[in-house]
């Protein structure tokens, strides 16, 4: 007896989360991924480049603030792809996307430093606070939870590099 032959076309998706929706929360999610992913390369920059009487105290910090960046971005791309779409992955995709500007090519001085990655992070907290009315109104609690995860990271975060300000 002869198998039938399989189709080559992925089943469609059906979740519980109409296309629609899913769209306009994986579109979300991709302006968090690319906040993120320039956080995640701003923060870094700092790391290899602060300097000063605060140096060993900002490196590690800066180090443990570009690691956790650095664990953040796959959950989030992961839960585009679970939606149905392609996580953006490239720098000109980012750039687009992202709602964080470029740092300067000279580094800056490491109070300036803690200046822009405070105001990277309440960026990073605000594109995530945004994509919660149309997660909540699909009814999408994973990515709910993703949100609520990086806005606490985030807010967190920027209360402490504010500190270093006051």
């Amino acid at each position: 007896m002869a198998k039938p032959p399989r189709s080559s076309a992925a089943p469609r998706i059906n979740i519980g989360i109409s296309e629609k929706d899913r769209a306009a929360i994986a579109g979300g999610l991709s302006r968090l991924l690319a906040d993120t992913y320039t956080l995640y390369l701003t923060t870094h920059n700092f790391h290899w480049n602060v300097t000063g009487p605060m140096f060993n105290t900002l490196h590690l910090m800066f180090m443990g603030q570009y690691t956790e960046l650095w664990n953040a971005v796959d959950p989030v791309a992961e839960r585009i792809r679970s939606l149905g779409h392609p996580a953006p992955g490239s720098y000109a995709q980012f750039g687009r996307l992202s709602s964080i500007k470029d740092v300067p090519e000279t580094p800056p001085q490491a109070l300036e430093m803690v200046r822009i990655l405070v105001e990277g992070h309440e960026a990073v907290a605000r594109t995530a606070r945004s994509i919660f009315p149309i997660a909540d109104k699909a009814g999408d609690e994973p990515t709910a939870d993703l949100l609520t995860q990086r806005l606490t990271v985030h807010e967190q975060t920027a209360w402490m590099l504010r500190s270093l300000l006051e």
